[in-house]
């Protein structure tokens, strides 16, 4: 663990929001060569990826005080506190999406061809911000001797954080492949969703920062379940289109 990686004096860099720079500025670069590539409007891209980056950090962090909300209530300076870690992706979902649709609209761009191209480099953003989370401490997995040890809580857990991390990466290689391949409109961004919901929901049975709340479930791995049966449904209207 290393929450933070220098200090001068009052600045401060820590661990976690360096990783989140890091995941943006590659993710962003990749997605351009590829917008290229595709003879896309690459610069379109690239403000399209910061729309979401922005947005995503926002809808992250509203979703995680509301699910923390006892904490933060008695917290109020910690909301703003992204340094110290904190982010739900499922609210980073929404609002991302939501400003990515927006930008799309008013910008005339191809809805399913754009998302498309930025879900392998979403997953790459994700498998990046996870070492931020294993840095900070956050995001922790249950006890265990074959663990990691974290100093903050003074006991060997194991790092799910970087499985996690692995996971997208293998995630985001696998897209990458079918982004290549010759693949319907809307078919990279499905997979993603498929793959995702599976890794989350398999990932929550070792981490031990989110409560029980149905039959033994945390609320991610509901939303997980929801997330996987659309992407299903997705899925096999497109297998439909694609036999038609």
């Amino acid at each position: 663990m290393l929450p933070e990686i220098f200090r001068i004096g009052s600045f401060t860099i820590y661990s976690y929001g360096l990783m989140l720079v890091l995941a943006f500025f590659a993710c962003t670069y990749l997605a351009t060569l590829q917008a290229k590539k595709e003879q896309m409007d690459g610069e379109g891209i690239f403000n399209l990826c910061f729309y979401v980056f922005i947005f995503g950090i926002i809808g992250s962090r509203i979703f995680y005080v509301l699910i923390n909300a006892r904490f933060y209530l008695h917290n109020p300076l910690e909301i703003i506190m992204l340094q110290h870690g904190g982010m739900a992706w499922f609210g980073g979902l929404i609002f991302g999406a939501s400003g990515a649709i927006l930008f799309i609209k008013k910008h005339k761009m191809n809805l399913l061809r754009s998302l498309d191209l930025l879900a392998p480099f979403i997953a790459l953003g994700q498998a990046i911000g996870r070492i931020g989370c294993l840095l900070n401490g956050c995001c922790f997995g249950r006890e265990s001797e074959f663990g990691l040890y974290f100093k903050v809580f003074d006991q060997i857990l194991i790092p799910t954080q970087l499985y996690s991390s692995l996971l997208l990466l293998l995630i985001f290689i696998t897209l990458r492949f079918k982004q290549d391949a010759k693949h319907l409109p809307g078919e990279i961004l499905c997979s993603y969703f498929f793959l995702y919901s599976l890794k989350r929901f398999f990932i929550e049975f070792l981490r031990n920062d989110s409560p029980k709340m149905f039959y033994g479930l945390t609320l991610f791995q509901i939303l997980s379940l929801v997330m996987f049966f659309l992407s299903l449904g997705m899925f096999i209207k497109l297998f439909v289109i694609k036999k038609k």
